[in-house]
């Protein structure tokens, strides 16, 4: 009998989901819902089939376990497993891709709309009394940017910096491609990512983190940015240089910033970009991803994976 485990079944925030699929796949499942490292080995050692988001599957804990034959990620993401090990070990693993690009778009532009609307800035001010003071049937304190004619820099245009493009184009902004990271040779209706920092009012950023892309924008590519222009990240925290953000808001040499992602997650309260002097920073509990219809596949792929694994059939495997 083939026993699977769960072992962060609540990363996903399970209760408005179906997992009647995932849960007939197997005869024999555990789920839990959060897992700490020290507790890893022991809830898997007779497992055949782990599913994991977040927690970390390294080299030891592989090796710790003879039974484990395949995993299945609850995300795109691949960097919480140690891939060649597995691969060593025979240990199949699969993830889930393409299943937030609605998701992400919608909550970019979330981002985006509240910053050039001033949004937070508005609602404050309505909250602390100052329309009802004003002499005139409106309040007007915060300058409003539209969209239309804006140059949104996209860094990083798979399937997520398409689908924000997409949005943009219908809110009639320019949109600007960057070349890949590491990648110098010419990019038909791409240009190097210095060149787009100087230009865009918008930059959005949609890359994986990896050697090439970590601390992708630091202070030098901070201090090319126009001084109104905002910078987006619903990527991962570490391609951004987190220190120099927190010193280009507090000088203003850019205009401001919304985060759905940090480089420690969950942040630390002492995190420099937690500080209550930051200007125009706006952050949200790295959610962009997370709508019910999103989360809702990730649990349809991640059957679809485990069924392809059990079937001996080729599916999606990542370190094959």
């Amino acid at each position: 009998m083939t026993k699977g485990v769960f072992l962060d079944l609540a990363s996903l925030s399970e209760s408005d989901l179906d997992l009647s699929t995932l849960q007939t796949t197997l005869a024999d499942w555990r789920m839990y819902p959060m897992t700490s490292p020290d507790q890893r080995i022991e809830r898997i050692a007779d497992a055949e089939v782990v599913v994991t988001n977040k927690v970390v599957m390294d080299a030891d804990t592989l090796r710790n376990t003879p039974k484990l034959s395949f995993i299945a990620l609850t995300a795109t993401g691949t960097n919480n497993v140690d891939l060649a090990a597995a691969k060593d070990l025979g240990i199949r693993v699969s993830n889930v891709t393409a299943y937030a690009t609605n998701s992400v778009a919608q909550h970019v532009f979330s981002l985006i709309l509240a910053h050039t609307t001033r949004l937070l800035d508005y609602h404050v001010a309505v909250k602390r009394g100052d329309w009802s003071r004003s002499p005139a049937f409106c309040l007007m304190d915060y300058p409003i940017r539209e969209l239309n004619g804006m140059k949104l820099g996209i860094v990083g245009y798979g399937e997520l910096g398409q689908g924000v493009a997409k949005l943009a184009q219908a809110f009639g902004m320019q949109v600007l491609i960057a070349q890949r990271p590491g990648n110098a040779s010419f990019q038909a209706q791409r240009m190097p990512l210095d060149e787009l920092l100087t230009q865009a009012d918008i930059v959005s950023l949609h890359v994986p983190l990896a050697d090439n892309t970590h601390h992708l924008i630091d202070a030098h590519k901070l201090s090319l940015m126009q001084p109104h222009a905002l910078l987006i990240n619903t990527a991962r925290g570490a391609v951004i240089d987190n220190q120099a953000l927190a010193a280009a808001l507090r000088t203003g040499s850019i205009g401001g910033a919304a985060l759905d992602v940090l480089d420690v997650e969950p942040p630390p309260l002492d995190h420099p970009l937690l500080a209550d002097d930051l200007p125009n920073l706006i952050l949200t509990p790295h959610i962009a991803w997370a709508s019910r219809q999103a989360r809702q596949a990730v649990v349809d792929q991640t059957v679809v994976n485990i069924r392809a694994y059990l079937e001996n059939r080729s599916g999606n495997v990542v370190n094959g």
